[in-house]
């Protein structure tokens, strides 16, 4: 195992990586920056004061700073760059795999001047990943229904400009975030967006190198829907300070719940005016409807369901997820499901938070989340 080098030697690279209490996968991390082929740089982990993460840090050589009490990402980030100096700024998080290569990857584009910020995508460790995690991968990177993300963005040029950087796999020049003033102060979630898009609209151009990958951990499905619907709440609020963030895709996935709710409402309409009963409910074939709206409402329901999976199905095949098979692919449309019903039901959540006055309606409300998330 290679080792890092000191904060106290020059550096034209700061890769940034925020962690509470996560030490073990953190080491991980560490152990991947330290064999990386580029190594003009210097690595910084932000936590809390006492974190096991501290004791980890010194016996890598690796610099350990305070968060002043962070309860969010963007704050821990924006203590990192307030102690740190050098040219560019590269952010990942304590769960992932690091490629020998990664900064070499990023670094070269900022010989560009154009070039303000620039990423890559992420995907799931395939061997140390359960079905389940690489269905959510896949699931992730679904080319149809999950195609405004970042998560799997490849294409077939060098590089290619891009609206948003993923947070676990960025990197900046410092002129530029100190211009724009880091992320929001307080900021739940979204903050990698919100910076986007104020780097962004400054007149400044972001890019993604689709070579450059992070390998990137997923959690297990409860925390990844936890994360969903947090994620389509807050998205929500960020629209409200940026309305040029919000765009008819949000429209569409947000109104998910509702459309499947409605479909699912005709259906149990049709059912009970076409003749069939109770007992017989979940065996409508026997019974004939009869032609009318009645029939309509009953058929539009396993029609629509048969179409989301054949959808979701080509989308997973077409995606560039690396944890693709014939198990994955399957599992990935009910894990595609529930993600874009979670987006909705936060959505939802952050829309009547607003309507009603809700303390919580408010992207920077600290007391509330806390980005100790490991």
């Amino acid at each position: 195992m290679g080792s890092l080098p000191g904060h106290n030697v020059p550096s034209r690279v700061c890769v940034l990586i925020p962690s509470v209490n996560n030490a073990q996968e953190l080491g991980v991390a560490l152990d991947g920056l330290a064999e990386q082929s580029y190594t003009d740089m210097e690595v910084v982990v932000v936590g809390p004061a006492g974190d096991p993460a501290i004791q980890l840090c010194k016996l890598r050589g690796v610099r350990f700073v305070d968060d002043r009490g962070s309860r969010n990402r963007a704050d821990a980030c924006n203590v990192g760059i307030s102690e740190t100096e050098s040219e560019l700024v590269f952010f990942t998080d304590d769960d992932v795999i690091v490629p020998k290569d990664w900064v070499e990857k990023l670094v070269q584009w900022f010989d560009d001047s154009e070039v303000a910020g620039v990423g890559g995508p992420n995907f799931a460790p395939v061997d140390e990943s359960s079905i389940w995690q690489r269905a959510i991968d896949v699931a992730f990177c679904n080319r149809i229904l999950t195609a405004g993300t970042n998560y799997g963005r490849q294409y077939s040029g060098p590089i290619e400009e891009v609206d948003q950087l993923p947070g676990v796999n960025s990197a900046y020049r410092r002129s530029v975030l100190d211009e724009v003033g880091g992320f929001d102060k307080g900021a739940i979630g979204a903050e990698d967006v919100m910076l986007d898009h104020r780097i962004r609209i400054s007149g400044y151009k972001l890019w993604s190198d689709g070579s450059a990958v992070m390998w990137h951990r997923r959690r297990g499905i409860g925390r990844v829907r936890k994360q969903i619907r947090n994620y389509g709440f807050v998205r929500t609020l960020a629209s409200k300070r940026y309305p040029s963030l919000w765009g008819w895709s949000h429209n569409l996935v947000s109104a998910f719940p509702i459309l499947v709710l409605l479909s699912f409402s005709a259906f149990l309409w049709g059912c009970l005016n076409g003749g069939v009963a109770w007992p017989e409910f979940w065996d409508i074939s026997t019974k004939t409807i009869p032609m009318g709206i009645e029939r309509v409402a009953v058929h539009q329901f396993p029609s629509l369901v048969i179409l989301f999976n054949a959808i979701a199905w080509i989308g997973a095949y077409m995606g560039p997820s690396p944890s693709r098979s014939t198990g994955s692919v399957i599992l990935s449309s009910a894990v595609t499901f529930l993600l874009l019903w979670d987006y909705g039901v936060g959505v939802t959540k952050a829309r009547f938070s607003l309507i009603t006055g809700s303390p919580t309606a408010q992207i920077d409300d600290r007391e509330r989340n806390d980005y100790r998330r490991h």
